[in-house]
């Protein structure tokens, strides 16, 4: 049996890292997470492909070779879902579509694949692999509960080019215990945390290990600290050990909500562990905005004084926010800004309120004939899924302005500096830097320091890191060259918006 697995293409966000990517020669931020899990439920002696479409280009050949192709995508995949589909269909390849997007809609995509796997594929698999061997493949298979991920089986790293990837992930619990209005982790997930043991996620590690892989790794768990006692009795011990034993050989990065500020014993181990960097939905400081979005857990925080805290245990705090709820006056873009600048927060994932299907957002304003279609995922195209009750063109307008004064090259380098200059190095950091370090160095002295419209900044932060924070040097230039990847995208929301076909909302 010759299956082709397949990744689309992500477009240019935020998150897809593109233009910092070229600075250490590598291809896309992080791999397939869900597909080669799924490769570890197929038979061995089955001959099977990863084709990452961030990574390389999609050949008519391996679809014609391949008796099924696999796709999984995320919303944001959605464009190069359909391209990637209507070329298998063209070849006459039948398609086995999950993931989230097939999941969220599988009517989008009811007349183009030929098979569903719908909700969590672990306990699928089994059924889905006898029936493609008995060439009696069924129309869906449905997942409605949630499986147990103390029995998922490790993934299948074999199936990657390493080389090509910034970062690995692994999944340590699924699931969110919050409620946030505008959210689709509850249907996809649950709210129920699931979580993996302490000997499944060192063994994770050590697979990884085996294979080669000596860089950062992003748990990509909905809530890393969903269950704040297990973590803190079995697996963050279980992989401080093996990170000693093995002389710390990665760094993790994570999301977490804004109450891991309240416990300083899952810091300190977190930090011990190995994580530097965490990624918190602060959304708005906006107190009537967060109670629309049943954001309850921000509004018993000090949001300001929880983020300063997180940082002076040595975590950089990633923030993601959002403009547009009902609530939201005119004055909140210059809000948002100053929050975000005065809390030195230099990763600010700023978006407009979206309404994914399978979110209770999603389900009031299609009551309230509020929903415009499907929403695209992508932060770049400057669209929203909603009806806005701030006038729209104040909305598109003040977020293209929030987004291009927070990437401006001065406010960026102004909160880098704010940051960095209480940011404490984590005792595991070496101080030995590497061949592509010394290589992404090189290159942001020719891009940004020569040609760059931050080679100001850019070199002024170099002169006071050297002199103010010199263990700190390495993560003044990696925050440079992310800065430049920001700047272009921001550069890209300011434009003039294009007009693209809307799915129809359901």
């Amino acid at each position: 049996m010759k299956v082709l697995m397949v990744y689309p293409q992500y477009p240019t966000t935020f998150w897809s890292f593109n233009y910092a990517l070229k600075f250490i020669s590598k291809k896309a931020a992080l791999p397939p997470l869900g597909l080669i899990t799924v490769g570890s439920y197929l038979p061995k002696e089955w001959d099977v492909k990863l084709v990452d479409m961030n990574c390389e280009k999609l050949k008519d050949e391996d679809i014609k070779k391949a008796d099924y192709v696999f796709i999984s995508a995320m919303t944001v995949q959605r464009e190069s879902s359909i391209e990637v589909i209507k070329k298998c269909n063209d070849f006459g390849i039948p398609v086995i579509a999950g993931g989230p997007l097939f999941t969220m809609e599988p009517d989008t995509f009811h007349d183009t694949v030929d098979y569903f796997v719908l909700g969590e594929a672990e306990d699928i698999m089994a059924d889905l692999v006898k029936d493609m061997e008995n060439r009696s493949v069924k129309r869906y298979y449905v997942k409605t509960t949630f499986c147990d991920i103390e029995k998922t089986l490790p993934p299948r790293w074999d199936l990657l080019n390493l080389k090509w990837y910034a970062s690995m992930s692994i999944q340590y619990s699924r699931g969110c215990p919050y409620n946030c209005e505008f959210c689709d982790i509850g249907a996809l997930s649950g709210r129920v945390p699931r979580q993996k043991n302490a000997k499944q996620i060192v063994n994770e590690l050590q697979s990884l290990y085996d294979s080669g892989w000596r860089k950062s790794i992003f748990f990509v768990d909905d809530n890393f600290i969903g269950n704040k006692n297990k973590l803190k009795r079995d697996v963050l011990p279980a992989i401080i050990e093996w990170q000693k034993s093995n002389r710390y050989p990665f760094t993790f990065y994570t999301e977490v909500s804004i109450d891991f500020a309240d416990d300083d014993e899952l810091m300190t181990l977190m930090s011990n562990a190995g994580f530097d960097r965490v990624f918190v939905g602060i959304e708005t400081p906006d107190p009537e905005s967060l109670k629309e979005a049943n954001k309850y857990q921000n509004i018993k925080h000090d949001l300001e004084k929880s983020i300063r805290k997180i940082q002076s245990f040595g975590f950089e705090v990633q923030g993601g926010f959002i403009v547009g709820f009902d609530s939201d006056m005119p004055t909140i873009f210059k809000r948002q800004f100053d929050f975000i600048q005065g809390n030195g927060i230099v990763t600010a994932m700023v978006g407009l309120l979206n309404a994914p299907r399978g979110s209770q957002l999603y389900e009031r304003l299609r009551n309230e004939n509020r929903l415009r279609g499907e929403m695209t995922g992508d932060n770049v195209d400057v669209m929203t899924n909603i009806v806005s009750k701030m006038d729209s063109n104040v909305l598109v307008n003040g977020y293209k302005t929030l987004v291009a004064s927070l990437y401006n090259p001065q406010n960026y380098y102004k909160r880098l500096k704010e940051f960095l200059s209480i940011y404490k190095a984590p005792k595991f950091i070496k101080s030995k830097i590497s061949l592509p370090e010394i290589g992404a160095f090189l290159r942001s002295i020719f891009v940004l320091g020569i040609f760059g419209k931050e080679r100001k900044e850019y070199w002024k932060l170099l002169t006071w890191s050297l002199f103010k924070k010199p263990k700190a040097f390495s993560k003044a230039i990696s925050f440079a060259i992310y800065g430049y990847h920001f700047r272009k995208v921001a550069e890209k929301i300011s434009k003039p918006s294009k007009t693209r076909k809307r799915i129809p909302a359901t």
